[in-house]
């Protein structure tokens, strides 16, 4: 007897992949991130379809998808127009100042201030990073790919970094305790989100496996 439900994902609506795929790929970082148009004007949002892609050169990947009210997401809009913007993590503490940034406000809400959230200096790019994240990446844009659908890939590389002191167990050694950070991490669909604290550890194996 056949224990699973098959799916020819090419055959499906872009809206039931979605719905399929965004329930089963868990759990998901997700991309806090801080970008300016080139007027200055700041928008903040989150986008759980995103992760660091390559260590060498540094790059994270973020998709974006269409906006349903205008012609790009904010975000994407403001990154293409200025090249720069800051990806920050999300701890357990924002989580509900993130789902504010979360709304469709009008373009031109600054939902940093909507949110009640404080904005400090970055070192390289123009853009500020949140005060009260425990990790903020300062990134470049590096390139956008589409590939016929409704969303756009973008790459960006990270070029500084920002983590709370107090989250390594050993700076020296740049051993963080995942823990210490308590970031959440998006998971189905209708607000489902996760904590990132309950950690295993398994000892990667040599070969020859013994």
């Amino acid at each position: 007897m056949d224990t699973f439900s098959h799916f020819d994902i090419a055959a499906m609506s872009p809206g039931e992949s979605y719905k399929l795929l965004a329930s089963v790929i868990l759990p998901r970082p997700i991309a806090w991130i801080t970008s300016q148009d080139r007027q200055g004007e700041l928008n903040l949002a989150p986008y759980s379809f995103f992760n660091i892609v390559s260590g060498d050169p540094p790059l994270v990947a973020v998709s974006f998808s269409v906006a349903p009210d205008r012609d790009q997401k904010d975000t994407l809009a403001n990154i293409l127009a200025t090249g720069e913007f800051v990806v920050h993590m999300v701890p357990e503490e924002l989580a509900e100042a993130m789902n504010i940034t979360a709304t469709n406000a009008p373009r031109g809400v600054n939902e940093a201030e909507l949110a009640g959230l404080k904005l400090t200096s970055s070192k390289t790019v123009s853009v500020p990073r949140l005060e009260d994240s425990p990790v903020s990446l300062e990134c470049r844009l590096v390139q956008t790919l589409n590939f016929g659908g409704n969303s756009t890939l973008l790459l960006g590389r990270i070029v500084y970094a920002h983590v709370h002191t107090d989250a390594f167990e050993d700076l020296s050694k740049l051993h963080i305790d995942p823990a210490k950070l308590r970031l959440i991490g998006r998971m189905h669909g209708g607000g489902g989100y996760t904590t990132t604290r309950d950690v295993f550890h398994i000892d990667r194996r040599n070969w020859p496996l013994t």
